[in-house]
């Protein structure tokens, strides 16, 4: 099974991707997180992307659409992959509908969680992220259990370079312009399901396994 999830940043697409991927076993492939891999080499590419990311721009199509392409060639891929961070825009999923057609596959189901910009604003004002390990927090809805350290490795968290307000506001802009109008694309393909993503997160995650399970046919071994 091919899944995509869109939501804007803030939206929750990465706990509840994580959330998918460890209940039906599908890699989870985010861009953000690939692209925050790169951030943190000392290649021309890596500079290129940083620059990007921390103007809270879009990496350019070309170099986006390569690395997820070289993604789910990988064997991992080949009983069902989840995206998260990618399409982001009609051009992106149409190559990404070409790239999957070529190798008799396409997109299944895509889940887009739904938020309000000052929910979301509120969420990324308060998210956090571990510099050892990489984990993320979010001070409101998913805080570490002790003393702004990372659950994982101790580390102090920190708030992100891209989560100032400014830059926030820059990225929301991005994505109406940009990535919204995939949501009216996967409807007319009739993939497409809305999931109030306000909710808890339990609660939200309790609507995607219910999509899963009963628009995309999936049934747990």
């Amino acid at each position: 099974m091919n899944l995509v999830l869109l939501g804007a940043p803030g939206s929750g697409k990465g706990t509840q991707a994580e959330l998918i991927s460890k209940k039906y076993g599908w890699p989870h492939i985010s861009t953000g997180e690939i692209f925050r891999n790169i951030k943190a080499g000392k290649s021309s590419l890596a500079e290129a992307v940083k620059g990007y990311i921390d103007r809270g721009q879009l990496v350019p199509d070309s170099i986006t659409v390569d690395i997820v392409e070289q993604r789910i060639s990988e064997s991992d891929c080949e009983r069902g992959f989840l995206l998260d961070g990618f399409p982001r825009s009609i051009y992106q999923a149409e190559i990404l509908g070409v790239s999957l057609g070529r190798r008799g596959m396409g997109i299944d189901c895509v889940l887009y969680l739904a938020l309000s910009d000052e929910a979301i604003i509120r969420r990324l004002e308060a998210r956090r992220v571990c510099p050892g390990c990489g984990r993320d927090y979010n001070l409101v809805t998913q805080p570490p259990k002790e003393n702004g350290k990372c659950d994982a490795c101790g580390t102090q968290v920190a708030r992100r370079v891209d989560d100032n307000i400014k830059i926030i506001r820059e990225r929301l802009d991005v994505y109406r312009k940009e990535t919204q109008p995939l949501v009216d694309y996967y409807i007319k393909k009739k993939v497409l399901s809305e999931i109030d993503a306000s909710k808890t997160i339990e609660e939200v995650s309790v609507s995607v396994k219910e999509f899963i399970d009963l628009k995309c046919d999936v049934h747990r071994t």
